[in-house]
């Protein structure tokens, strides 16, 4: 150790010692104490050296980025939304409440804006413009697979969805379509409606309804029941009787292990060495195996099964020719069984509160049924694939929630290659252009068309009746997104509405659009009736969003209470 001469404090001991042959002039401890005394100024001095530079180092790291923002942008470069603290740059803000923070920059800054998010430079586009721009992009510039595959890979699987060039997910989207055809989807509404019958008669949520009684009132989360239903539902008819046989407490442990590795945080954070990522691993490893080993019983004889998507998916190939692998068809399910859980199960979530929370609207749709399927004996038949589209209270019921809910709020794509933002949606100066660098980010929010109050007049109001009105916004928005009559885009799987300059894109829009909006509807619409014509709800308010799940969810407390309509 050095002094502040430069000479070190070992070499004074070791000379005094040859010296005098081991024999000092004073005292060994007084010498030890004088060593320690000068260590341990050394060491303050030192610590406080330390102390200073770890104090000043983020000062000036927070000084060098606000002085970066104040600093003349180019005349090409969006504006960046100003923040404090450099790498997390917005994040903090971002994630507590994307639609304040949408909202607040598009005042200061319009329509077109960059914000930093843990180091990553993420460019946003609002509006349907944005929108269109965004999501109706071509995918060698705006790419999905680059944005998504460090989340979705570890727990879909390999070979599927963004883990795959984008033409051979569209092949597998096609391959998903084959298995919603309409004879499988009118098979799916009994089975539906048996499984939440048979939920409402054995789940332990609902003892009072058990107990035929008429007055007594009892309550139930609702997201915890939504995703046990859900779950059940998908898994007798997307996923199979065998899987719908195995759903034990292995399985639900499986499933919540990989669940908990579909987070922002391993979006954010792909290779943590976490315990949760080690988990997921496992969890992955083990549902894949559960799914091949389904396939091979079924490829070595064993045909006892319904409508479902695995055997949709055995017969599929590729333009190549190629039939779909074991491993292939296993991570489809595993994607198919992960992605609509989270979105009906929350879409469910709050379209249960707000009827909760809308007695008036509940009882609207529940006479609804009556008046539809009310059979001769007084009871109510069973629900039917054709007539479920024809119910206009329901359907407003279910747009209206998607409108406010949709289960996911920014749709990210990672930009291959410098791309100009058209003067329409924004532009710097009269002949000049915002470009977006290759190596950034883009963002698209459909949300804040849904909750544009300019668009939508009591925006923020859960209001199913706006569907009403043929000539009104809703209807006319609603038509833009599906355009029944207009052109039609083949991405590859199917022909459908691009759908991107819609105000109202609850499913996504253009190649990336969700290809589940039938299979999703059925199965809404066949759990809500089903609930409401044995319930009546009460809730004093729907809670707020918790936006730090990657499927917006209602916060807690998230209690519903409940009676029952009528005895057996």
């Amino acid at each position: 150790m050095k002094t502040g001469h430069g000479r070190s404090l070992l070499l004074p001991a070791m000379s005094f010692s040859s010296h005098f042959n081991g024999s000092l002039p004073f005292p060994v401890s007084d010498l030890w104490a004088g060593y320690l005394a000068e260590a341990k100024s050394q060491f303050n001095e030192n610590s406080r050296l330390i102390t200073l530079v770890l104090i000043n180092l983020p000062i000036i790291a927070i000084v060098l980025n606000l002085i970066r923002q104040l600093l003349p942008r180019k005349a090409t470069e969006p504006p960046v939304v100003f923040h404090w603290l450099p790498f997390i740059g917005s994040a903090v803000s971002y994630g507590n409440d994307p639609m304040n923070f949408f909202f607040e920059c598009q005042k200061k800054y319009g329509n077109v804006f960059t914000f930093i998010l843990f180091g990553r430079r993420v460019t946003v586009a609002l509006g349907p413009k944005g929108n269109n721009f965004i999501l109706g992009g071509k995918s060698v510039v705006f790419n999905a697979e680059d944005a998504y595959t460090h989340l979705t890979t570890p727990v879909f699987g390999k070979e599927v969805v963004y883990d795959v060039p984008n033409e051979v997910f569209m092949e597998q989207k096609k391959f998903v379509k084959v298995g919603l055809s309409t004879d499988n989807l009118k098979a799916y509404v009994g089975m539906i409606e048996e499984e939440v019958e048979g939920f409402l008669n054995h789940d332990p949520s609902f003892k009072v309804y058990q107990a035929n009684d008429i007055n007594e009132w009892g309550t139930f989360d609702v997201v915890k029941v939504m995703q046990e239903i859900t779950i059940l539902t998908a898994s007798r008819t997307l996923q199979g009787k065998e899987v719908r046989g195995g759903l034990d407490k292995t399985f639900a442990d499986l499933y919540n292990d990989l669940d908990n590795g579909f987070t922002p945080l391993n979006f954010l954070f792909p290779n943590l060495p976490l315990p949760s990522y080690r988990r997921r691993d496992i969890a992955h490893a083990k549902m894949s195996e559960f799914y091949v080993n389904i396939i091979k019983a079924r490829r070595n004889g064993n045909n006892d099964h319904e409508h479902d998507m695995i055997a949709a998916l055995m017969q599929q190939k590729y333009r190549s020719g190629r039939l779909l692998n074991d491993r292939e068809i296993a991570h489809m399910m595993i994607a198919l069984l992960m992605a609509g859980q989270h979105t009906s199960s929350a879409t469910g979530s709050w379209t249960l509160l707000h009827l909760a929370a809308n007695p008036a609207v509940a009882e609207a749709l529940y006479q609804e049924q009556v008046t539809s399927f009310k059979g001769p004996d007084g009871k109510l038949r069973p629900l039917t694939y054709e007539e479920l589209r024809s119910l206009p209270i329901l359907d407003s019921v279910i747009r209206e929630t998607l409108r406010m809910h949709p289960p996911i709020h920014s749709i990210m794509r990672y930009v291959r290659d410098d791309v100009a933002v058209p003067q329409s949606l924004a532009a710097p100066s009269e002949n000049g252009t915002y470009i977006v660098p290759k190596g950034n980010y883009v963002l698209a929010c459909p949300l804040v068309s849904q909750l544009d109050p300019s668009t939508w007049k009591d925006a923020n109001e859960w209001d199913p009746s706006r569907w009403n009105d043929s000539e009104g916004v809703a209807a006319q928005a609603y038509k833009m997104y599906v355009d029944e009559n207009g052109e039609k885009i083949d991405y590859g799987f199917g022909a459908v509405s691009k759908g991107t300059e819609s105000p109202y894109q609850p499913f996504g829009a253009g190649k990336h659009r969700c290809i589940g909006e039938q299979f999703a509807y059925l199965q809404l619409g066949t759990l809500i009736s089903t609930v409401i014509r044995e319930l009546e709800l009460r809730i004093d308010q729907v809670p707020e969003h918790n936006y730090h799940t990657m499927i917006v969810m209602p916060k807690t407390p998230r209690t519903i209470s409940y009676r029952r309509r009528k005895f057996d």
